[in-house]
């Protein structure tokens, strides 16, 4: 699919490195984190990119314009079982590599609160979980936003969920984003029950698909 030079596609193998920098360039509640995350700039990518593309390849779109990946909408069936294998497949490597901070918390920069997550993971989900098990994020950088790209994507990302047959998908957004917040609600996203163990600057948002003919909801 193309618009002006732009490609949606699914993700390749290799593509690991220009998912992480996009992760990075829009670390900071959407905007360029790279002040703030420069000397580890793969920090933010470990928790929030790699373990979607190595668990769960078959819902990880790519963004690609003449200038290489410069998004991506990454997703997860079963949100639970994917933390499961989170916390079993990825989590220990992260620990055995990256030891948790010390100190006062208070007096930590953000790579330090990145890694103390890694040895301290917030496994939070909304309610009633039931109807909405699944859930995506979505990341582009400044020079393809505001042009329909991200509305194309997570329109094909809910197609591949709803072909799985989920019942619904839920995400968390920065209550400081509200250009973010804006852009699920025009897409149907309503605001669910539940936030991360009291993160009053996370918000969770949920869109259940409509019941397939011939069921009942």
């Amino acid at each position: 699919m193309y618009k002006g030079g732009t490609q949606i596609r699914s993700y390749h193998p290799g593509d690991e490195a220009a998912s992480y920098h996009v992760c990075l360039k829009t670390g900071d509640h959407g905007q360029d984190g790279e002040g703030f995350y420069g000397e580890d700039p793969d920090a933010l990518g470990r928790i929030y990119v790699g373990p979607y593309l190595e668990f769960a390849p078959e819902l990880a779109l790519m963004l690609e314009d003449s200038q290489g990946v410069c998004g991506y909408a990454l997703g997860a069936l079963d949100s639970k079982q994917f933390f499961r294998r989170y916390e079993a497949e990825w989590r220990p490597k992260l620990c055995a590599e990256f030891p948790q901070p010390r100190g006062d918390p208070n007096r930590w920069n953000r790579i330090e609160q990145v890694h103390f997550q890694y040895h301290h993971p917030n496994y939070s989900f909304p309610s009633p979980y039931e109807h909405y098990p699944s859930h995506l994020h979505i990341d582009l950088l400044p020079r393809v936003q505001g042009k329909g790209h991200g509305r194309k994507m997570m329109s094909e990302l809910l197609a591949r969920l709803e072909g799985l047959d989920s019942p619904g998908v839920h995400l968390e957004v920065s209550a400081l984003n509200l250009r973010e917040l804006g852009f699920y609600k025009k897409l149907g996203f309503k605001q669910l029950i539940g936030n991360s163990q009291g993160d009053d600057q996370s918000i969770f948002m949920g869109l259940k698909f409509a019941p397939i003919q011939g069921t009942h909801d």
